[in-house]
């Protein structure tokens, strides 16, 4: 196996391949999680790990007391948001999409000294009128369009180092976790808020959807360990293509 991702990646990804190939139909029952280690010279929790990923991603199914099945395709696909998705190294929209055994690019423009709204301001924990870094984000799946994203970032914390146009320097497309500890910023809280919204034309017109229908829209915050705000984004994600599933840990118990 693969060095650089770990076991159960790495099984998910060939069963996601094997699903894709047709080599199960939907509704049949996959061999049991002791057959599928053996298959793949795993251990049973690996195999475990890389089953639960792919029933989150709807792929598969869980039914209890009888097994694994192969789930009846959604119209939709299903976007992962997880605390674990900026610590994977990278843009995390890449990696969110290669999980989905697509190809994640952007298309990026960012402006210098664009003074902060109030809003924006107020999430930053700074004044109006303070100058950011604002970047304008096209997401593509596949080349198709798949995401929104206007990020705001302050310039008195990136002003004067390599990283403060995001899309340009040494780390350009790194994403803001790793972008961000390159100038000694850690990263260590996200807060997202999804909200419901409509598109608008423009963001109708760069969806490839039209004016009024159903969207997702995440506020984002990102905090250091002191709890200051580095970069806050609003992330437009079309209802009709994605349905967005968040992704939480349980503490074993004590």
């Amino acid at each position: 196996m693969r060095n650089a991702e770990p076991p159960h990646q790495v099984v998910a990804s060939d069963l996601r391949r094997q699903l894709a190939a047709g080599d199960w139909e939907v509704g049949e029952k996959l061999p049991s999680r002791a057959q599928l280690a053996e298959s793949y010279g795993v251990g049973t929790n690996v195999v475990q790990k890389a089953v639960e990923r792919l029933i989150i991603e709807g792929l598969l199914e869980g039914r209890a007391g009888s097994g694994t099945y192969v789930a009846k395709p959604r119209e939709r696909r299903r976007m992962i948001r997880s605390r674990h998705r900026e610590h994977r190294g990278g843009s995390p929209f890449r990696a969110d999409m290669a999980e989905l055994g697509r190809t994640g690019t952007w298309e990026a423009h960012s402006e210098a000294r664009t003074p902060a709204p109030e809003g924006i301001a107020q999430r930053l924990g700074i004044e109006p009128g303070a100058l950011c870094v604002r970047t304008n984000y096209e997401f593509l799946a596949d080349s198709q369009p798949a995401q929104l994203s206007v990020s705001w970032e302050p310039m008195a914390i990136t002003g004067d180092t390599p990283i403060v146009l995001p899309e340009m320097g040494p780390l350009a497309g790194m994403g803001v976790v790793k972008r961000m500890r390159s100038i000694g910023v850690d990263i260590v809280t996200a807060l997202e808020v999804p909200r419901p919204a409509r598109a608008t034309q423009e963001q109708a017109n760069l969806l490839g959807i039209a004016r009024g229908d159903q969207v997702l829209v995440i506020e984002r915050i990102y905090f250091d360990g002191d709890g200051r705000a580095v970069e806050t984004a609003d992330i437009t994600v079309p209802d009709a293509r994605w349905e967005v599933a968040y992704e939480f840990a349980v503490d074993p118990a004590p």
